[in-house]
């Protein structure tokens, strides 16, 4: 779903070759990213990716921001995309000469959404199956656009592939169009980085963290660029541009009576994407209620299942609030700018870290010219954005920035009226009840925190209930 929005997005480079020049630079940029997330994933082995990164090394206020945000807007307005094109996809061929409606939809999307988290909710290794099974499913579908393409350019059609047509220009691009064709290309390449999100979960992630990403972003950037090379083999910019649903429209004009295939590709795909959102995004609910900095509530998992429900509950709550709004699509430029943000700031955590902590244990470091080139690139970047598009980067800045009180209130304000605390408690208390949840026993022997535990609640377990309650300090 992402691939196809942005491949119409990466037309802001103005010409067929650049476009191509931008989705193949973009995977080159999150290898370098996915090279600096390796280090610091087995460096600081929590849960949470930039989050906990982020807060282990600048403190509490920058990591909030990130989490606000992501909670906030990043992960619902994501799956709420991603389930819209699944749904678009489900109803065309109900609606074969017309847009599927509003309500329709919508309605499908929820169901979707819901029937997700209930997965999520029962049990981790269904939720792992369907999204091997699901990418699978997906990589096999490019292949065949792919493969089809390849077939096309044997044929003799790549007209538009010609370097003379190629470079061909609409109009004369600005430095602040390529910014944005960058940016948004690599809004499509995000989730290189949803791996260090789980990281507690993974068998070795010593080992195994490092290996996934050494394989997944040079296939990744090779399957992208192949796709979009196949999507030029037969279809005009301006076509690309006209279509609803790219893979639809390549479809109907290649394969025949077989075209009924590429929709329903693209829906096993955008369903297992929005599978893989909610395992990762309620990872990150998870954690920042580990840290304190939402409620803890969201902290617990369910006492058989292992599964954490109430954080799961709450993304998809919030995805469902994202779907009623309506204007999903707009909010996509706001999500990339702070996508992209998170990522530098990481980054340039790294760096700091390597100046701060030079002996500390690092199983994986990578050359320093490998971040350094990456905040080099990120730094011009944002500065082109912010330049071609003030508006939409400034009101990211500004979602970002909400969060600036709320954590002062929320987190940072220790002496709250005692009633706040009271509801609070009860609200954990009847949640606990309503989710049949409890506070993960944690093995403290495999980490060691960078920084003082920020935690303001200390926990008893009473085992005659099963159930923890937390209990304040005078």
């Amino acid at each position: 779903c992402l691939f196809e929005l942005f491949t119409r997005g990466s037309i802001h480079a103005g010409s067929v070759g650049l476009s191509l020049i931008v989705w193949v630079c973009g995977g080159g940029i999150c290898a370098l990213g996915s090279l600096c997330y390796a280090e610091l994933g087995v460096t600081i082995p929590k849960s949470g990716g930039d989050y906990s990164y982020v807060t282990e090394i600048f403190g509490g206020l920058v990591g909030f921001l990130l989490l606000w945000s992501a909670v906030l807007i990043m992960y619902p307005t994501t799956l709420a995309v991603i389930a819209l094109t699944f749904s678009n996809y489900v109803l065309q061929p109900a609606f074969q000469n017309c847009l599927p409606p509003f309500i329709a939809t919508r309605l499908l999307a929820t169901i979707c959404i819901l029937f997700l988290t209930w997965v999520n909710c029962s049990s981790v290794r269904w939720a792992t199956r369907i999204q091997d099974v699901f990418t699978v499913g997906k990589l096999l579908a490019l292949v065949l656009i792919i493969v089809v393409g390849l077939i096309q350019i044997s044929r003799g059609h790549y007209d538009a592939l010609r370097p003379s047509v190629a470079f061909e220009f609409s109009e004369d691009p600005s430095v602040g169009q390529i910014a944005l064709a960058f940016l948004q290309a690599s809004f499509a390449y995000s989730g290189w980085n949803f791996l260090n999100y789980v990281t507690e979960e993974v068998v070795e992630p010593r080992k195994n963290l490092p290996r996934a990403i050494y394989v997944s972003i040079p296939l990744v950037t090779l399957v992208y660029t192949m796709t979009n090379i196949a999507y030029f083999s037969s279809m005009t910019p301006e076509e690309l541009l006209a279509s609803n649903a790219v893979a639809v429209t390549f479809g109907e004009k290649l394969l025949g009576m077989f075209s009924w295939v590429m929709p329903i590709s693209v829906a096993l795909s955008t369903f297992g994407g929005i599978n893989g959102y909610l395992f990762t995004s309620s990872r990150l609910c998870f954690s920042g209620a580990r840290e304190g900095h939402l409620p803890y509530l969201l902290a617990m998992i369910h006492l058989k299942n292992c599964t954490p429900i109430p954080a799961l509950l709450l993304c998809c709550i919030a995805t469902i609030v994202i779907l009623c709004i309506g204007e999903t699509h707009n909010l996509i430029n706001y999500v990339s700018f702070i996508n992209y943000l998170s990522y530098g700031v990481t980054i340039a955590g790294l760096l700091y870290l390597r100046k701060k902590r030079p002996n500390l244990a690092r199983p994986i470091k990578v050359n320093m010219l490998v971040p350094i080139t990456y905040m080099i690139f990120w730094a011009v970047l944002l500065g082109f954005s912010l330049y071609s598009e003030p508006v939409v980067c400034g009101l990211g800045m500004v979602i970002m920035l909400t969060g600036v009180p709320v954590y002062f209130v929320g987190v940072q304000w220790k002496e709250k009226p005692k009633w706040v605390y009271r509801l609070l408690e009860k609200v954990t208390y009847m949640g606990q009840k309503l989710c049949y949840v409890v506070f993960p026993q944690e093995d403290t022997s495999e980490t060691e925190p960078l920084t003082p535990t920020r935690n303001s609640f200390f926990y008893i377990n009473a085992c005659s209930s099963s159930f923890c309650f937390p209990v304040f300090p005078n």
